[in-house]
């Protein structure tokens, strides 16, 4: 015997209308930090037009007696005649570029490699290395 009788549908929750229900985004409430590397690769994405692909990034650590941080090498494709000028332009630029990298001083950043392939489709191979030291 019940002492309370409900002529309520205890699933009705399951089958209403979602527009009613405010939802909010778990992407923005969870949102991963992002690295120095991501930002290395931001940086450098940048400094490319978004025109180049990435293939490789390498992050080792380092460290002397005075200075600690990480040597990143990157490794970054351009296929296509517009992108490939886009990755001469980083080549160009990337040595001189004064990089914004919060808790991150650039000391050195160079062109370790170019691999430049004419033919049908134009294809540019680039091998950036920045040697980065921590602030404070």
């Amino acid at each position: 015997m019940m002492l309370t009788e409900s002529h309520r549908d205890p699933f009705a929750h399951a089958f209403a209308d979602l527009d009613d229900f405010e939802v909010k985004s778990l992407a923005a409430a969870f949102r991963p930090r992002r690295t120095t590397a991501d930002r290395v690769r931001a940086a450098l994405a940048g400094l490319a037009g978004g025109k180049g692909t990435l293939l490789s990034h390498d992050e080792t650590a380092w460290a002397s007696i005075t200075f600690s941080g990480t040597r990143h090498c990157v490794v970054m494709e351009f296929c296509g005649i517009d992108a490939v000028a886009c990755g001469e332009d980083l080549i160009e630029r990337l040595p001189d570029h004064e990089f914004a990298i919060p808790g991150q001083l650039v000391a050195d950043a160079t062109i370790a490699m170019v691999d430049h392939r004419f033919g049908a489709m134009e294809r540019l191979e680039v091998t950036c290395v920045l040697l980065l030291l921590e602030e404070g």
